[in-house]
């Protein structure tokens, strides 16, 4: 795909499709000038569309999630050198897409999820629009269904489809997939999949079972993410999302030595973050710095 030369018609089909857009740079994916505040920005007024693009027809297009009703997939592919984490080592893994098929296999009923419009991302990935259950609670997620997935959706947007990137990363188009297709609603194992960790909590006995195959690490293990969480229920102000980062770095030394589910350290540490009073927002951020960080530096007592 060449860099488009005017993205008018397709901010007025997202329009009609019933979603609020805004301007994006020319060539980029940050907001212009004046919209940095997206979803009080973001319209549906086809006039409004017209007024801008008809003066900037080459800034690119995005799509704010939540005031348009969207939950957004983006499955990515690897950047250059980057391989799975261990708990997505497996044969045939190797995109976000290769993850997201794996956990329909586990969750979904059929492959009706697929049937959605999408859009195919500058490097290869791929977005899945889905419209979010109503009084819904969803935001955006990194990493939570898994490696190289993340979603979009309350406080969020996506590139939309005819804008062209070009930066450090590469350089591409995004392209509809499906023209006809609408978004379809968010699939029922995803909805539980992506629910709020304070709707699921988690237990040690949960820990001890995910490790019931190498029980000499259960109850070092079990001690190290109890100590971890307790560390981030006794931070005092000005210091906790710090205290967060620092436990979450320490329990991804156990993730990455393969000791300790991922999911299941999310949980435990988003609920404790929750419990101290941190917006969602910079929980999910903090945490998934923090666990990523540690994954790289695997702990050697627990390999």
């Amino acid at each position: 795909m060449t860099c488009p030369t005017n993205l008018l018609p397709y901010a007025i089909a997202a329009i009609r499709r019933g979603w609020s857009v805004f301007p994006l740079r020319t060539r980029a994916k940050t907001p212009v000038r004046g919209f940095t505040d997206w979803e009080r920005h973001a319209t549906r007024s086809e006039d409004a569309a017209t007024a801008h693009w008809g003066k900037h027809p080459a800034h690119n297009l995005a799509i704010a999630t939540g005031p348009s009703g969207l939950i957004v997939i983006d499955l990515d592919v690897p950047k250059d050198g980057e391989g799975p984490p261990p708990e997505w080592d497996r044969p045939g893994i190797t995109t976000g897409a290769d993850v997201l098929a794996a956990l329909a296999e586990d969750h979904a009923p059929d492959n009706s999820w697929m049937e959605t419009f999408s859009v195919t991302t500058r490097r290869g990935g791929t977005h899945l629009y889905y419209a979010a259950p109503e009084n819904a609670a969803y935001r955006n997620t990194a990493g939570k269904l898994g490696w190289l997935i993340d979603t979009r959706a309350t406080g969020g947007y996506v590139v939309g489809p005819g804008s062209y990137v070009a930066d450090t990363e590469g350089r591409g188009g995004y392209e509809i997939n499906n023209p006809t297709a609408s978004a379809a609603p968010l699939p029922s194992w995803l909805a539980t999949l992506l629910e709020p960790a304070r709707r699921r909590p988690v237990t040690s006995g949960q820990v001890h079972q995910a490790l019931a195959n190498r029980p000499g690490l259960a109850t070092y293990v079990t001690r190290a993410l109890r100590g971890e969480v307790e560390r981030v229920l006794s931070a005092k102000e000005g210091h906790r999302n710090h205290t967060l980062n620092a436990a979450a770095f320490a329990v991804g030394t156990l993730i990455g030595a393969g000791a300790l589910p991922k999911h299941l350290a999310e949980d435990e540490l988003t609920n404790a973050a929750l419990q101290i009073g941190l917006e969602p927002d910079e929980i999910e951020a903090t945490i998934h710095s923090g666990l990523q960080a540690g994954i790289r530096r695997p702990r050697g007592a627990a390999a």
